[in-house]
């Protein structure tokens, strides 16, 4: 079925163009068929603005900037950002961990194996000496090699999912309840924690502001673009799943 954007449809050298651009995507044809739509209907609302440009780039950052323009932030919100989240200004903190892993595979049964990784995380606790000799029969990470060692982790060594469970916890202690990634379901001993330093407002307030103001740069221009897709006249696609592609 074609796909038609407000009386004109997409045609196959475009896509065919387009279509590098998202081969890391699920579904890439249909990714590529969305942008392509977006596109379009950018180009079409600057063209009834009467906006000039010198190519098609050039008229889409002209329409979202006169559109969806953003105020930057200000310092109060910089500061306010800097000590709602320290953690992100933090620089040397480290976590020496070790755990044991059992891994989600396409074909697990996911109850049993929750019901064996609470069991063996309740003797964990109750015998943290034995972690390593757990860890070595257990677990499906090849640190079980190790007895379950992971070294030392800094921020951004791990999943965020991993990193927010183990960073900020006391140094000795077993976690009390599993910790779940996208890799399966850990059982987590912290070894030692160094706190690190955290850097001066000064230094990060740049940054701050430069992330902030993007952040706002992309909700507005979602929200932009979304209203512009509910009142262009679009067929042969629903564009569910979408708003990745405002901001890219």
């Amino acid at each position: 079925m074609p796909v038609i954007v407000n009386g004109v449809e997409l045609n196959d050298a475009d896509l065919e163009q387009e279509l590098p651009n998202h081969g890391d995507a699920a579904n890439p044809q249909r990714r590529a068929i969305t942008a392509l739509v977006l596109r379009r209907v950018m180009l079409d609302e600057a063209r009834r603005l009467g906006l000039n440009a010198e190519n098609d780039d050039a008229a889409i950052d002209a329409l979202l900037d006169s559109q969806a323009a953003t105020p930057e932030p200000d310092d109060a919100a910089c500061r306010r950002h800097y000590e709602m989240h320290p953690e992100r200004f933090t620089v040397g903190e480290l976590v020496e961990a070790d755990h044991i892993l059992f891994q989600v595979t396409p074909q697990v049964d996911l109850q049993r194996l929750r019901e064996r990784a609470e069991a063996a995380l309740q003797q964990a606790q109750a015998e943290p000496e034995r972690f390593a000799e757990l860890a070595r029969a257990l677990s499906n990470c090849p640190s079980a090699a190790v007895g379950g060692s992971l070294g030392q982790l800094g921020r951004g060594d791990t999943v965020p999912e991993f990193e927010r469970a183990v960073f900020g916890q006391p140094a000795g202690t077993v976690l009390p309840r599993l910790v779940e990634t996208r890799h399966g379901l850990h059982i987590v001993r912290i070894v030692r924690h160094v706190a690190g330093r955290l850097l001066p407002y000064e230094q990060v307030a740049p940054r701050i502001a430069q992330a902030l103001a993007a952040a706002s740069r992309d909700t507005a221009w979602r929200q932009y673009t979304r209203m512009l897709v509910g009142r262009a006249r679009i067929e042969g696609i629903e564009l569910e799943g979408a708003d990745g592609l405002l901001v890219q």
